[in-house]
């Protein structure tokens, strides 16, 4: 009792806290669920009648270009769509797509068509839009057909980024140098002037002593990237800068810089060593920093030595554009692709990836466990699909509890999950199933109603089996402990253990 007491305790802890579409619309830029399977179809009716070359298609005769938008269907948007675009709801939105793609976007809306028209599920581009009010805005889009949708397209995801104050500030910089300490001290993105002349120095001595491979060198001595990181000398940042890495003031974050520059950023730095000792004065990547409230904060870093600065670095430029809710988008969409959406873990899709990798890899003997939610159909005609769908949602309560890495379960289909054991055998299988039952006890007295049931088969492969095989025979004794639970249950002998 005392650990069904703990195991009590422990489930309520793994409900979400938040539903997809509550992730969707709080996701922090802007999300546009769309159907193209129109345009899916507007593409094969194109290739039938001999079009090959899409970009060139399309280019000749503008609006062809147009019929293609025409069979995009906006399904939904989020929050943040609505306020960036100024729309009421989503049929203002709609009503208006006219007002928001126009003008200077039409060649690299053509780019995006041909990336799909090429094979690929997934698009992006750098363009213009406009709000309903005539504002421009600069976007970084990325889109994707989802896991499921490859042969419809009834389903892309697409994300979009406001990058027009970066843009902004970018053509600034350009346009004269009378304003540049201006826009340096209020640009909105990160700005940094830093003095590498040591890290040169550093370069120089290893160069004298006969050294050629830097990166097995650094391997060798991780105390030199250290070093180099110690001897970077800040000369100034922007205002940008320290609201971004939440500091009062210049003073306060220049004497905290290790508790920005920590961590993760050590392998990055060093790649960036790299780019310098190969000659690489003007380079960028995504690195990860802290704030100084302790933060992560993701971010695209161009570094660059200023002109005339060349030979001994002393005056540099780093600008660090904050892509952390890109990144939280791009998690999101991973989530997406390789989880269920209704119970929260993962899908078959992923699954399917999981058995080929381990039986490539291993480690053996895999196990595989399949179960079954009992009576989800009676519950669904009785009771109504939203009770079946919370009966769904327990049962990714259980499995996800029971269930720990190595380990994976996947929902793989309506009412099916498998459960994959790596380095398990039949006596771990049972103590597994033995655990998932005490789970589905434990679950059943803190939700009234329809009470929770499974029925399991498992089973271990054998050296040499594939493991397709070893689901099938898990599979099969499921069915028998299903037919099993409908022969022993009142009421229920003469129904069909599918249901």
């Amino acid at each position: 009792m005392q650990n069904e007491s703990s195991l009590a305790r422990s489930v309520p802890a793994s409900i979400p806290a938040l539903s997809e579409q509550e992730t969707f619309d709080l996701t922090p830029v802007s999300l546009w669920k769309e159907d193209y399977s129109g345009l899916k179809r507007l593409f094969d009716q194109w290739r039938a009648d001999g079009v090959t070359d899409l970009r060139s298609y399309l280019t000749v005769d503008p609006s062809r270009a147009q019929a293609c938008a025409m069979q995009i269907r906006v399904v939904d948007v989020n929050r943040r769509t609505l306020e960036w675009y100024e729309a009421r709801d989503l049929a203002h939105l709609v009503a208006n797509l006219d007002k928001i793609f126009r003008d200077d976007m039409l060649d690299t809306f053509i780019d995006e068509m041909v990336q799909l028209w090429n094979g690929g599920t997934t698009f992006s581009s750098y363009t213009v839009n406009y709000t309903l009010g005539g504002k421009r805005l600069d976007i970084q889009l990325s889109g994707r057909i989802m896991p499921g949708s490859e042969e419809s397209w009834d389903y892309v995801l697409l994300a979009i980024e406001n990058v027009t104050e970066r843009e902004t500030a970018r053509k600034k910089l350009s346009r004269s140098e009378n304003y540049a300490r201006g826009l340096f001290e209020y640009s909105p993105i990160s700005l940094w002037v830093e003095d590498f002349s040591a890290v040169k120095r550093l370069f120089d001595d290893l160069h004298r002593i006969g050294i050629t491979d830097f990166r097995t060198f650094t391997d060798v001595h991780p105390e030199f990237v250290e070093r180099c990181m110690q001897e970077i000398r800040v000369i100034d940042v922007n205002l940008q800068t320290l609201s971004m890495f939440a500091a009062p003031d210049k003073a306060t974050l220049l004497s905290r810089l290790s508790d920005v520059f920590r961590d993760d950023m050590r392998p990055h730095f060093n790649e960036q060593l790299i780019e310098l000792w190969n000659g690489n004065l003007l380079h960028h990547r995504e690195v990860v920093n802290y704030s100084l409230t302790g933060e992560t904060l993701h971010v695209h870093l161009q570094f660059s030595v200023f002109p005339g600065h060349e030979k001994n670095w002393d005056l540099v430029l780093v600008a660090l554009t904050d892509i952390t809710a890109r990144k939280k988008a791009e998690a999101y969409l991973e989530f997406l692709g390789k989880h269920d959406e209704l119970t929260k873990l993962h899908n078959r899709a992923y699954m399917v990836d999981e058995l080929n990798r381990l039986e490539r890899k291993g480690p053996f003997p895999v196990s595989v466990i399949v179960a079954d939610l009992n009576g989800l159909k009676d519950v669904n005609d009785e009771l109504g699909h939203a009770t079946g769908d919370a009966l769904l949602r327990r049962v990714g309560e259980v499995l996800g509890k029971a269930v720990e890495r190595p380990c994976s379960v996947a929902r793989t289909g309506g009412d099916e999950f498998a459960i994959l054991l790596p380095a398990t055998d039949e006596r771990g299988c049972q103590l597994l199933m033995d655990q998932i039952q005490k789970l589905v006890e434990v679950n059943n007295q803190y939700y009234s109603g329809v009470p929770l049931s499974l029925s399991m088969g498992a089973a271990t492969g054998v050296p040499g089996e594939r493991l397709e095989q070893v689901v099938q025979r898990a599979d099969s004794l499921m069915y028998e402990a299903k037919r099993h639970y409908y022969a022993s249950t009142p009421g229920l002998e003469r129904r069909h253990p599918d249901d």
